[in-house]
């Protein structure tokens, strides 16, 4: 595990496998599915199915994903201080044609809008408000890609660019591709990929009629100032 920890700090990315069974997984579809049929406040569309929040609105799957094997993994790799701060299921379907260019995920959701110092710009979500903090608090925050399917660049892996996390906030237009490599992150069914939210990271379209349905938790160890809490905390 300190060979995770240490390809997470220096490239921004690594990886674990499987940790989760086919019956745990299946466990955790078919909770989903059950508890989100009848509700309509859920992104929807023929490209994909997204629930923001995800483990306030389905409580129910919980215990499910937060199983022995993860919670010694975030014992191991981010020790007693991290605390979740973001939930978010994705679901790719099959034939989504839905792409996601090259970015850095900027912004923390927060329960109110409370003008800071070094908070902003501010954008209103439907349950939260989303805040891009200062990069302080950015760099310290730890991503968590729970893979419910196998998942290749044929079907939405993620192409990431290696060691851009340690570049401070980028514009991904003035890349310079002629210096730059990037890599796709094909991920096990049941493993799982850590991030750091400044990695420059993509999706492209799914090719191969496959699904692509990703549980993604943001963890964080900092206190906000001026009382602003964490919407998920």
């Amino acid at each position: 595990m300190r060979a995770t920890l240490d390809d997470l700090n220096k490239q921004g990315f690594a990886f674990c496998p499987p940790i989760y069974s086919e019956a745990e997984i299946s466990d955790i579809v078919k909770t989903i599915e059950i508890n989100t049929k009848d509700k309509a406040n859920f992104r929807r569309s023929n490209n994909l199915f997204a629930i923001r929040r995800f483990l306030l609105e389905v409580p129910e799957v919980y215990p499910m994903v937060f199983s022995p094997k993860l919670k010694s993994i975030l014992a191991e790799l981010l020790g007693e201080n991290y605390f979740l701060v973001k939930s978010i299921y994705f679901d790719k379907p099959a034939d989504s044609n839905w792409y996601v260019a090259y970015h850095q995920d900027l912004t923390i959701s927060v329960n109110q809008k409370i003008e800071t110092e070094g908070f902003g710009p501010w954008t209103i979500k439907p349950d939260n408000f989303e805040v891009q903090p200062p990069l302080s608090i950015l760099e310290q925050i730890v991503t968590l890609r729970i893979h419910l399917d196998d998942t290749s660049a044929e079907n939405g892996a993620l192409y990431i660019i290696p060691e851009s996390h340690n570049k401070c906030i980028l514009r991904p237009e003035l890349i310079d591709w002629s210096n730059t490599s990037e890599k796709v992150c094909p991920v096990e069914k049941g493993g799982v990929m850590l991030m750091k939210p400044l990695l420059l990271h993509s999706s492209k379209r799914t090719t191969n009629l496959q699904p692509r349905k990703v549980i993604h938790l943001e963890f964080a160890n900092a206190e906000l100032p001026n009382g602003l809490e964490w919407a998920e905390r």
